[in-house]
């Protein structure tokens, strides 16, 4: 299946699975705040924070940044959308389908070479390295290189560093970040690629290396409230701003950008 086609396929489905878990939050009085997949686990523990503080319940919805950006363009019931990249919010900005003036780039992320926990592989990463033979005939695990983020980053990396055509035909791709971090995780394939966020939730994987930022676009997370979602939204994402909020992300290894 070419890389247009899945992308349409993996939509189809998020849009018939996605709405009706939208409309059933907006049914209450919380909000509804759709997020990058990378997001997942430290988003839950904000959400549950700024529920305990405010009052106010955040229900989450995880993917591929570009799908969850498609699923706003087709559908109502987000209230806020935080994307792994300035494209897929670009993408809503062009459709009009973010409020004006209250877009702001909230974190950073680094871009990672892992493998399982009990793997001995060794690589420095740099111009030239050796990452095809490192594979010994096996897979490396990326996002998909065409439709996500994380794996247009990685593909980026590759490029930049002159091994992408040594391994473009040896890869396995999830649909989303946390799709090729479980390929590792599992041991089904010997490295993956992924955010140095991704690697510390899994203790079955271990960092093998940092990609230089200098192979690829800045790992920019942007959030935004949706074109007639709930203002107040903006008061949770003005508390990922705080200082509390800063600490849990800092923790989790994020760059929080701006105060």
């Amino acid at each position: 299946m070419s890389g247009a086609s899945w992308l349409r396929a993996v939509i189809a489905v998020a849009l018939l699975l996605g709405p009706p878990a939208a409309a059933k939050a907006r049914e209450g009085d919380g909000i509804t705040v759709l997020a990058a997949a990378s997001l997942t686990d430290v988003m839950q523990n904000l959400g549950k924070s700024y529920e305990a503080a405010s009052g106010k319940r955040v229900i989450f919805s995880f993917a591929g940044s570009m799908i969850l950006a498609r699923q706003i363009e087709a559908s109502t019931g987000a209230d806020a959308f935080i994307s792994a990249d300035l494209e897929s919010m670009d993408y809503l900005d062009g459709k009009g389908l973010i409020v004006k003036g209250t877009r702001s780039n909230l974190l950073g992320n680094r871009l990672v070479l892992i493998a399982p926990v009990s793997s001995k592989s060794t690589l420095a990463i740099g111009p030239k390295f050796p990452l095809s033979q490192s594979l010994m005939g096996n897979r490396l695990a990326v996002a998909n290189v065409d439709t996500v983020p994380a794996g247009r980053y990685a593909k980026a990396a590759l490029l930049a560093l002159g091994v992408w055509d040594s391994v473009k035909n040896s890869l396995a791709q999830g649909e989303d970040v946390r799709g090729a971090l479980a390929y590792v995780a599992r041991g089904e394939a010997p490295l993956g690629i992924v955010y140095a966020t991704d690697a510390r939730v899994d203790p079955k994987v271990r960092v093998v290396g940092t990609f230089p930022e200098s192979s690829h676009d800045p790992i920019v997370y942007p959030g935004a409230l949706t074109k007639g979602g709930k203002p107040e939204a903006q008061a949770f994402l003005s508390y990922l701003k705080s200082p509390a909020a800063r600490n849990v992300l800092e923790r989790a290894g994020f760059t929080v950008l701006g105060r």
